[in-house]
C-alpha cells in the first residue's frame, strides 16, 4: 500500500527509489534552514564580542553598501517589515552606529545613515573570517549566488508576494 503523498512533497525533497516517506535529509529547506543555524552559531561569538545581533550586523552591512536609505528601502533588502526593523534602528542609533532622521522633502520618511564608529565597525568587516570555515573555497561565490536565486524564485513563487 502506498501511504498518500503531499503535492508538494516533490518540490520539498527528491524521490527516494525504495522509500515510501521523504527523508529529513533529502529537504533542501532543511538543509538550508539547519545552515543558517550554523551559521548564526559561527556569528555569535563575534558579533557578542561587538555587543550586536545578526540583524543588526546586516543592517550596518546594508548601510555599508548604500548609506541614507529609507527604513523602507533598508527593510526590503533585509526582508523585514517596518514593525521588526524599527526596534533594531532605534538599538543600533542608541550605541551610536547610525543616525535617523525625518526626510526634509517626505517628512513621513524616515532616514537611517551610518556613523562614523559604524562605518569603522562595517569597513572592518568582522564577518570575514566565516568564508573559510564554510569550507567552499573556490566555490563560495556560486554557492551564494546559487541560494540568493533559490530565494529570489521561492519569493516569487510566494502568492501575495512580488
Amino acid at each position: 500500500m502506498t501511504p498518500a503523498k503531499n503535492p508538494d512533497s516533490a518540490t520539498l525533497a527528491p524521490p527516494q527509489a525504495g522509500t515510501e516517506k521523504p527523508k529529513l535529509a533529502n529537504f533542501l529547506c532543511f538543509a538550508i534552514y539547519s545552515a543558517n543555524l550554523a551559521f548564526g552559531r559561527a556569528y555569535k561569538p563575534i558579533l557578542d564580542e561587538l555587543g550586536l545581533t545578526y540583524t543588526q550586523y546586516i543592517a550596518l552591512v546594508a548601510l555599508s553598501e548604500r548609506d541614507d536609505q529609507t527604513v523602507g528601502e533598508l527593510g526590503e533588502k533585509l526582508f523585514l517589515e517596518s514593525n521588526t526593523l524599527t526596534p533594531i534602528l532605534k538599538k543600533l542609533e542608541q550605541i551610536g552606529l547610525i543616525s535617523r532622521r525625518r526626510d526634509p522633502e517626505d517628512e513621513r520618511q524616515v532616514r537611517v545613515s551610518l556613523t562614523p564608529a559604524g562605518r569603522r565597525l562595517a569597513d572592518a568587516d568582522p564577518g570575514a573570517s566565516l568564508t573559510d570555515a564554510t569550507g567552499l573555497g573556490e566555490d563560495f561565490d556560486e554557492v551564494q549566488q546559487s541560494v540568493a536565486r533559490l530565494r529570489d524564485n521561492l519569493m516569487r513563487a510566494t502568492p501575495g508576494k512580488p
